[in-house]
């Protein structure tokens, strides 16, 4: 033990002292010119470069006009939560990942590559050094300089550790510019924090700007190709040339974030408002993405660089969250998303009611439906994208059914073309499936792998196989106070196509017509997955019903055009990384044996339960498949509904 003690009394000894080197290269990144730094300067023309970092230090710890939109000093407040993450930070046990909870101990001596379970996002992430802004929070709250101190420990210990050398195989995970970029960000606030410290020395002043500049000068040549990673690096290269305008390269930075998004928001985002992905969560953080640089600008007096055009679509971005989420404030997990919780959304509709102070919709909202005004109409389409609502009302007594079957998408897709999502007076009955993990080794690969097939998510597949092809195409979308009519095609699987039908009846349940067609055979399958909580299946009546105790329950029941089987499956349901939940999913399955199609009527009607449920009848009309139409009639209880179209 003894021997130990000293080991890390040297440690300690010699990080501090590498801390209080002086790098001259800052002389190299800092432009001298800058107003406000004549000081500095001059005494480095005179060679007192020691005097010349005080100054520089002093310049920073009283400087006026950057504004920061993060952070309010005045007002900063830690939580329970983030305390615990600075404690632990002491310690060296880090917060990495809400999917790996308690946080791992990284050694006494930081070892940086360590990679407890082999999930990329465990490693990528640890590269963001999600502790070290509470740590400056709880410095500043509490000026104690054991925060300070080892801030400073790490920040010099993950230079020395982390160099950015081509082929090593650390930088893939240390020097990817997503975490990068996240550095860059995290950084502009751990350095206001942290500035006041007497550990903040002028010394280790040099080091953090040669350190943060080599930051910016990685993003700038290494961009990702596309996708949400380049919005994240475009917006922090931003923040980074507007927060630190004292470097040399800033405007440079500057400009090429603002370049960046101004291009990238008409690339990545569908006219209809909907980021490419197609993933609510990403859509979400695409438009924070887009709203921080308005903000950044805001801050600073420059939002003119920012055309009416690119202010449109992020407003169109942000009404295609009011629609498509819930009234509860959760999100459809759609694709990779995990389940947002509503104080998160209240405090983004917040923010963006100051970017758009006269949208009533978004105040709505940011009120929790106490002020501004909801969207003037109930049901609506997003064509462009696929997504598509149906809902009878915006308070959280409402029905709603968000429905997804867009065009083909990237990496955070999903091949699950025309599932759902459906809620019910406060619960959600049909949640989607989610994503779990992202990715790693074979057995975290698996888990991924799971939770992304076709099979389990609402829709149809042929031998539970995933979908050959994601490229939905609108046939008709009508609506009306008694009736909202959507349908769909996607050409599924090689030589059978899918045509999924959607009537939402009285705005009060809804009928699901699907048909498949083509030469293909095989099993021809329509899954659904419900949520947790005791579900009755009644394979003999092809129907499923949840048994809640509040009187808020659906039931669902298939009348097949040929013979047809309920099978059970297994079914989980993935709110958050690494965190799964058993839930009832079933499939109505049948033998396509020849060129004949396969037709399904499915109705969903909200029930307060099972066993006082109206009697359900549906047939065809039209005997055979029609391309060019449809008629489908329907009873429920006494009341008789003739469902048609002609296209």
């Amino acid at each position: 033990m003894r021997k130990l003690f000293f080991i890390l009394i040297l440690f300690i000894i010699v990080s501090s002292a590498r801390a209080q080197e002086l790098n001259t290269e800052v002389f190299n990144v800092v432009n001298l010119n800058y107003p406000g730094l004549e000081k500095v300067k001059d005494l480095h023309a005179k060679g007192k470069d020691k005097e010349a970092l005080a100054a520089l230090l002093d310049y920073y710890r009283n400087r006026k006009g950057i504004n920061h939109p993060d952070v309010n000093l005045d007002n900063v407040k830690i939580s329970k939560e983030e305390q615990k993450w600075a404690d632990d930070g002491l310690k060296h046990v880090f917060f990495v990942h809400k999917g790996y909870q308690p946080s791992y101990f990284y050694g006494d001596d930081i070892n940086w590559q360590y990679w407890p379970v082999q999930d990329n996002e465990l490693r990528w992430q640890l590269h963001r050094t999600k502790w070290w802004q509470p740590m400056g929070k709880a410095y500043f709250l509490t000026k104690d300089e054991k925060y300070a101190k080892e801030w400073i420990l790490q920040y010099m210990d993950w230079i020395k550790k982390n160099p950015l050398k081509e082929n090593d195989e650390n930088v893939r995970f240390a020097w990817r510019p997503l975490e990068v970029s996240h550095r860059l960000q995290d950084q502009t606030i751990q350095f206001l924090l942290f500035l006041n410290s007497p550990n903040f020395t002028p010394e280790f002043l040099s080091q953090f700007l040669v350190n943060y500049n080599k930051h910016a000068e990685h993003i700038l040549s290494n961009y990702s190709d596309q996708g949400n990673h380049l919005l994240f690096e475009a917006q922090r290269e931003l923040y980074a040339g507007v927060l630190f305008p004292e470097l040399k390269d800033a405007p440079v930075w500057r400009k090429s974030g603002i370049d960046v998004l101004n291009r990238q928001i008409q690339l990545q985002v569908y006219d209809d408002g909907m980021q490419y992905e197609l993933d609510p969560h990403y859509h979400l953080a695409a438009i924070n993405i887009f709203a921080k640089a308005i903000s950044i600008a805001d801050a600073n007096n420059f939002r003119d660089e920012f055309p009416k055009a690119y202010l449109d679509r992020v407003e169109k971005m942000i009404m295609v969250v009011v629609n498509i989420n819930f009234p509860d404030y959760t999100n459809p997990m759609f694709s990779d998303a995990k389940l947002d919780d509503k104080k998160s959304m209240l405090r983004d509709y917040k923010s963006w009611t100051k970017i758009f102070p006269a949208n009533k919709a978004i105040r709505y909202m940011a009120s929790d439906h106490k002020t501004g005004t909801p969207p003037a109409h109930l049901s609506t389409a997003f064509k462009t994208s696929g997504f598509y609502v149906f809902r009878n009302g915006w308070t959280e007594g409402a029905t709603q059914m968000t429905l997804k079957a867009g065009p083909p998408a990237f990496w955070h897709c999903q091949p699950d073309n025309g599932t759902f999502e459906l809620y019910v007076k406060g619960r959600n009955f049909f949640p989607d499936a989610g994503s779990y993990v992202y990715g790693g080794d074979a057995e975290v690969m698996k888990e991924r792998n799971w939770f992304r097939q076709t099979m389990v998510h609402k829709t149809l597949t042929l031998n539970n196989a995933n979908l050959d092809s994601t490229d939905t195409k609108c046939l008709l979308w009508e609506t009306s106070p008694q009736l909202d009519k959507l349908v769909i095609e996607n050409p599924s699987y090689k030589e059978l196509n899918h045509r999924r039908s959607v009537f939402f009846v009285d705005q009060s349940f809804f009928v699901i017509v699907d048909e498949a067609y083509g030469n293909a055979q095989g099993d021809v399958a329509i899954h659904y997955q419900m949520c947790e909580g005791k579900v009755n299946l009644s394979k003999n009546q092809l129907s499923a019903a949840t048994q809640f105790d509040d009187k808020n329950n659906i039931l669902v029941q298939c009348f097949p055009a040929q013979a047809t089987q309920m099978v059970e499956e297994e079914g989980w349901v993935s709110y958050a990384y690494r965190h799964k939940a058993k839930r009832a999913a079933y499939a109505f399955t049948a033998d396509k044996k020849n060129n004949d199609p396969v037709r399904f009527i499915t109705v969903i009607l909200p029930v307060e339960k099972e066993k006082s449920a109206p009697k359900i009848k549906a047939l065809f009309e039209n005997k055979q498949f029609d391309k060019k139409g449809l008629k489908v009639k329907v009873e429920v209880g006494k009341k008789k509904y003739n469902l048609n179209y002609t296209l």
